[in-house]
């Protein structure tokens, strides 16, 4: 008789269990499954850009490594890549607006995935990492230096001349422009290395694909729910979709473009035109794809007036911790920015363009929702590894 008590408690407490964890998975369907398979798998495989013939290579992350730490680039000795895009946090600086040598219209950018991109910058200006790794060596309003200082460092430092010479097989010459333009290929190899982490929604993704129900009822039901807002109702996808929640492209979602009277920031189309004017788009001389493929999207692109207004769709991943958030800094939390997409203003919106976002009227528990979602692509960090010397 104990025997058979026994038997039924553990036979109720299972049953107990398995109705737990059932309950604590939504009913997906298989559509839904197939959209959020498509956020996946992560991390991708690691990208190598055929402009820059030294991407990838273990001499031309390295240096890149050493010259993104490197204040004597800037114009006052005092500020390097990494004085912006801190890796203590999320390869940004957690200012509203970034400061260069003033305070600028814009925030400074996570870096986080970067390599995987085709488009750079808020406005797209840049091409290629590295093309968009050259314009803060030279505005004046963020790091103010220049060529002749860059070829100075690489040629009279004997680390650097030593570091330049085993990424690109040549001691630096006396062409000033083109040691900045390799450089600069250095850092886009060390910031192709920005990789984000997994996170809780990579291992819901893989058990929900996998079938494996107890794996992906670990994930918070709060998350769930705001996952199936955004691949749903919310058609926040439509733009942040794929492995790193973007599609990499441009879009207006009604942020004021006014950054003091009388004066506004175009965003990509004021991009396009400087990417056109650049000497170091993928069109130029310095493009090391002789075939000329990569070019393809610059050769392509067209100016249209519909491009005012427009700034980058950043990717999601990490997103919890990269704030303030829009290009401009304009929301200080995720909540901000759910709120502005639950009540945006159709009125701020191009008429002549195809909106690309309406008022979600978002309930309180939908924002909460979605807000818990978002969260779910956020990891922590391991600790970086102290920088090798580039000539031991």
């Amino acid at each position: 008789m104990i025997r058979l008590l026994l038997a039924l408690v553990l036979a109720a407490s299972a049953a107990t269990a398995t109705g737990a964890s059932a309950q604590s998975l939504l009913d997906w369907t298989e559509e839904e499954v197939r959209s959020i398979g498509r956020h996946g798998p992560w991390p991708p495989p690691p990208v190598r850009d055929p402009s820059n013939r030294i991407s990838g290579t273990p001499a031309g992350i390295l240096l890149g490594e050493h010259l993104f730490n490197e204040p004597r680039l800037s114009g006052d000795g005092k500020m390097s890549c990494a004085t912006c895009h801190q890796a203590g946090r999320d390869w940004s600086d957690g200012l509203a607006k970034a400061q260069g040598t003033v305070e600028l219209d814009r925030r400074t950018p996570s870096l986080w995935n970067v390599g995987y991109s085709h488009w750079f910058g808020w406005d797209g200006a840049g091409d290629s990492l590295w093309a968009q790794s050259i314009r803060p060596l030279l505005d004046a309003r963020e790091m103010n230096g220049g060529a002749p200082r860059v070829g100075a460092l690489l040629r009279d430092d004997r680390a650097f001349a030593c570091g330049y010479e085993k990424a690109f097989g040549a001691a630096p010459g006396r062409d000033d422009e083109l040691l900045l333009v390799n450089a600069a290929k250095a850092l886009a190899a060390f910031q192709a290395t920005f990789v984000s982490p997994r996170t809780p929604f990579d291992d819901f993704r893989d058990a929900l694909l996998a079938g494996d129900r107890d794996a992906a009822a670990r994930y918070p039901l709060s998350a769930q729910r705001g996952l199936r807002l955004f691949i749903g109702d919310a058609s926040c996808n439509a733009c942040h979709f794929g492995p790193r929640f973007t599609n990499g492209e441009f879009g207006d979602v009604g942020i004021p473009f006014f950054v003091r009277p009388g004066e506004v920031d175009s965003g990509r189309l004021g991009g396009l035109t400087r990417l056109a004017e650049s000497p170091f788009n993928l069109l130029g001389k310095f493009n090391d794809d002789t075939t000329g493929e990569n070019a393809r999207r610059t050769r392509h692109v067209r100016r249209l007036h519909t491009n005012f207004g427009e700034f980058r769709v950043p990717g999601l991943r990490q997103v919890g911790r990269g704030g303030p958030y829009m290009h401009n800094g304009s929301f200080a939390t995720l909540e901000d920015v759910v709120k502005h997409y639950s009540e945006v203003n159709p009125d701020r919106l191009h008429s002549d363009g195809v909106p690309l976002v309406r008022p979600l009227a978002l309930s309180t528990d939908q924002s909460a929702d979605l807000v818990a979602f978002l969260r779910s692509l956020d990891a922590d960090v391991p600790p970086r590894p102290a920088v090798p010397p580039l000539c031991p």
